[in-house]
């Protein structure tokens, strides 16, 4: 995808988010951010059986942080809990591209960050009523 594609792309999740909202039925829900930025994002999980069944955010701060939330909730539903714990940051170079990424890190890769942690909480529900 070109510079300008990549733009537009980043901008359109921003402006019209994808599954924003809260999760009041969540199977887990956790908030992260960076402290000294003003970037927040909750992610919300429904798992069912052993896949992410639904994901929502919500969240504030920069475009690429809640462009990056908008894109990981798209990304993570239907994946098991067991390939979102697998991912790491390239998936985000790969959907916002290197230039984002390398220059923003922090933004881009907040909102995996956070749902991978969800994820661990959610397991970590688990094993302690099981």
């Amino acid at each position: 995808m070109d510079r300008q594609a990549q733009i537009e792309y980043l901008l359109d999740h921003y402006q019209n988010p994808r599954n924003r909202g809260e999760m009041p039925d969540a199977s887990a829900q956790l908030q992260g951010g960076h402290e000294g930025c003003s970037d927040i994002v909750t992610m919300y999980i429904k798992v069912e059986g052993d896949k992410l069944a639904r994901v929502t955010f919500t969240g504030e701060g920069c475009t690429i942080s809640q462009a990056s939330a908008s894109i990981m909730t798209e990304l993570a539903q239907g994946k098991t809990l067991a390939e979102i714990e697998a991912l790491d940051h390239a998936i985000i170079e790969e959907e916002m591209g290197r230039e984002v990424v390398t220059t923003r890190p922090r933004c881009a890769t907040l909102s995996l960050d956070v749902l991978k942690l969800a994820v661990k909480q959610y397991r970590d529900k688990l094993r302690m009523t099981a």
